[in-house]
């Protein structure tokens, strides 16, 4: 807009979603003009090896990243990742009063409460749409559309590389440690596949998604978190012989008992029936489930990760803040006034797959069913094959808790009978 003041933006970072960011500030300044309001000006780039980022302008690259975010910048966009030094940056952006966009989950996941303080106190913005599920808008939605509504249960695939192995799996029949192989070479898991493979990547944007829904603060360290190294060929043909698929799931649900609220929030490998919307979601795309009281049943879907969808996420984002600063306006601020506190694992109630290699002889299914009554524990489906000296014994079970599960199949590994607890495996997306 002519002779209306631009609106500056500090980088920091200039990986693969930063330097699509780059492109986009770059390809679209003229659309972005208009939307805002104002010119969107791109002030600086904080890199740590300027001589490697020959895509960008070089007069834009700079190593002092604190001179940057206190130079004459309005809004600080955070692509870097990790906890520290990116928690120092931005705090110290948002005690200026200049507004914050970060894809960071794992900075969130931990410290979203102080750095919205921080931002409460200088009446600026913080937006983290790209901080989980990409491209997909899911995180506004949830702070904002479904503002007015209560929110009972999100359950999701928010990481692309675990549904892409387990997707691998389902379609090939072959193992884990292959698959893996295979999703590193095609690029779709790290060299080091840790934070996505155990699950860390996924309780971060539980934590996340828990405390938007639940209008509570829930940190990563609240998230039960299992990842899908134990996920085995034979768990992924068992659910299919179940009319069921395999999934690495975020789970955060509404809880109440006697008539208390409480929130349960985990992250774990899970079968769900094939007829469920989250089960035809293939590849490394994401998908999150969500359910309101008023709105009903929703589903949010499409590229979780990558350089353009989350740099897509970023830029919406960045729209958003440079629109308030062109008016004087403010984003929506935390929400954490309900304050529900988190349950422990041992009281999280599902279904469960459970696989027995047991003796072949009469009265072993007996002695097993004894053990589940004794724990209170009730059997939905029981499937026996015999062999010549042992059988296989598949048992699903009605809803139960973790509590009472594991005891179960703590006595049952005991009994003489049962030769080994083959696998252990939740079964979501039923009804109870």
């Amino acid at each position: 807009m002519p002779g209306r003041k631009p609106i500056k933006v500090a980088l920091l970072g200039c990986g693969t979603v930063g330097t699509e960011v780059v492109r986009l500030l770059t390809d679209q300044a003229a659309d972005l003009t208009a939307r805002v309001g104002a010119p969107v000006e791109l002030a600086g780039i904080a890199v740590r090896k300027p001589n490697k980022h020959r895509e960008v302008p070089a007069e834009l690259l700079t190593t002092d990243v604190d001179a940057l975010v206190e130079s004459d910048v309005d809004v600080v966009v955070e692509v870097v990742g990790g906890i520290e030094p990116a928690r120092t940056w931005l705090l110290k952006a948002l005690k200026a009063g200049k507004s914050v966009v970060t894809a960071n989950k794992a900075l969130l996941a931990e410290h979203s409460g102080e750095l919205f303080e921080a931002a409460d106190a200088a009446g600026a913005d913080l937006y983290f749409e790209a901080a989980v599920a990409g491209a997909i808008p899911l995180l506004r939605p949830l702070r904002e559309s479904l503002a007015g509504d209560r929110i009972t249960r999100v359950m999701g695939i928010v990481n692309g590389t675990t549904n892409f192995i387990l997707s691998g799996m389902d379609s090939t029949g072959a193992g884990y440690a292959e698959t893996l192989e295979e999703a590193t070479r095609l690029g779709y898991a790290e060299a080091d596949p840790t934070a996505d493979v155990d699950g860390f990547d996924a309780a971060s944007k539980a934590a996340i998604l828990a405390s938007l829904a639940f209008h509570s603060r829930v940190t990563a360290a609240d998230v039960h978190r299992e990842g899908i190294a134990g996920v085995s060929a034979a768990d992924i043909a068992a659910a299919k012989g179940l009319g069921r698929t395999v999934k690495l799931l975020a789970i955060c649900e509404r809880v109440t008992d006697n008539g208390t609220d409480s929130i349960s929030v985990r992250v774990h490998p899970a079968m769900i029936p094939r007829s469920h919307p989250l089960a035809g979601v293939n590849g490394a795309f994401n998908a999150v489930f969500v359910e309101a009281d008023a709105a009903g049943e929703m589903m949010f879907y499409g590229k979780g990760a990558g350089g353009a969808p989350t740099a897509s996420a970023v830029l919406g984002d960045l729209v958003a803040v440079a629109r308030n600063k062109v008016v004087s306006g403010r984003g929506p601020r935390e929400s954490a006034y309900a304050a529900l506190p988190v349950r422990p694992m041992g009281h999280a109630s599902t279904k469960y797959h459970i696989s027995l290699d047991v003796a072949d002889k009469p009265g072993v299914l007996s002695q097993v069913a004894a053990v589940f009554a004794e724990h209170d524990v009730s059997i939905a489906a029981v499937r026996q094959e015999g062999r010549v000296d042992d059988a296989s014994l598949v048992i699903v079970t009605h809803a139960a808790t973790d509590a009472a599960l594991r005891s179960t199949v703590d006595k049952i590994g005991g009994l003489p009978v049962v030769r080994e607890v083959v696998s252990v495996m939740r079964v979501e997306g039923e009804e109870s």
